[in-house]
């Protein structure tokens, strides 16, 4: 591992005054991704400034709806009383990631913040626009199996592996930092020509809170993945509905696993306002969704298995099928492993 320096960060001012002026310089929250990041050589910060000393561990009911603190660790959000009972989706796609232990040292701002799962990205004797600008992307014509359909560029075919991002998303959740505030959606970038910025966030901008807005609808999450547990997405859907009796008032739909952040469908969630809930609609609404995908030798099959979790995501969501557990838990987000999840789809 590179040699750095650590501080532990006094206020928020302190925080992001050190790494504002260091361009080397970085956060540390709970590091579960950052620490391994930097044992591959893959991310060599000079200083690292701990953010655990700072009061920013609070959920509280702000304008109908939450402020979730920075520091909030994911279980503590997962359990929140007032994420169970109102933002299911949320807890879901906490719950359907990772360990308990990661989810008891992984931060609210932390984990969509988290870098790509990519292979190519972690290792340093391959070509990776993302972690050196310019030397190449090697999944283009490598093993692209877990790569993007949506948004991607010939600089970079990388996938965002956070599932509770695609939540957020779903939920059109607010980012609220020391400098500014703005909508989720707009946090992570597409790679474009610039694949090494995954996000909108300045040098030194520190995320302070996430904003959850005033809802009453049904949510749900639900992902596919190789195995059926501790394993990252291959395809995921977030589904937020707000219903009048059996038609749907608004719909929003994200998808994860797919691309290289949070995909929104706004054609299929046009699509959906104002109709009446039934099999035949939701599959009208997956091939709006897919209808732009572009996929690559090893990754062809996230269109059918994406549009098949999608159908049921919203089969559920609208109660026009069971979910599997009991709301706002895993057992009710996960779809299972992919080997046993494609032929229970497809029926």
């Amino acid at each position: 591992m590179y040699p750095f320096q650590y501080e532990r960060a006094r206020s928020v001012k302190n925080a992001t005054d050190t790494v504002t002026k260091n361009p080397r310089a970085d956060f540390i929250a709970g590091g579960t991704s950052q620490i391994d990041l930097m044992k591959e050589d893959v991310l060599r910060p000079n200083v690292l400034v701990d953010l655990a000393p700072l009061a920013l561990r609070e959920i509280r009911a702000k304008n109908g709806g939450i402020s979730v603190g920075a520091l909030v660790s994911n279980t503590n959000l997962a359990y929140d009383p007032m994420v169970q009972a109102r933002y299911t989706v949320l807890a879901e796609a906490i719950l359907a990631g990772a360990s308990t232990q990661i989810r008891n040292m992984a931060s609210t701002a932390g984990n969509p913040l988290q870098r790509t799962r990519c292979p190519y990205f972690r290792d340093t004797a391959t070509p990776c626009n993302k972690r050196e600008p310019g030397s190449g992307c090697s999944a283009l014509d490598g093993f692209n199996r877990i790569h993007a359909i949506f948004g991607q560029s010939m600089n970079c075919i990388a996938t965002h592996p956070s599932d509770m991002a695609v939540a957020l998303a779903a939920l059109d959740a607010v980012v609220v930092t020391n400098k500014r505030t703005f909508p989720f959606t707009q946090l992570h970038r597409l790679p474009a020509e610039a694949p090494h910025l995954d996000t909108i966030l300045d040098q030194g901008e520190l995320i302070t809170a996430i904003e959850l807005p005033n809802w009453s609808g049904k949510s749900h999450y639900l992902k596919v993945r190789d195995r059926a547990s501790y394993a990252f997405a291959l395809v995921s859907c977030a589904v937020t509905l707000e219903m009048d009796g059996a038609n749907i008032k608004n719909a929003r739909i994200a998808l994860g696993g797919v691309a290289h952040k949070p995909w929104r469908t706004t054609e299929a969630e046009k699509f959906l306002a104002g109709k009446t809930v039934s099999e035949a609609l939701f599959k009208e609404a997956t091939t709006l969704a897919f209808s732009g995908a572009k996929t690559y030798e090893h990754n062809a099959y996230k269109v059918p298995l994406g549009k098949s979790t999608l159908i049921r995501a919203l089969l559920e969501t609208s109660g026009l099928m069971p979910l599997q557990g009991k709301a706002g838990t895993a057992l009710a987000a996960s779809a299972g492993g992919i080997a046993g999840a494609m032929p229970a789809l497809e029926a």
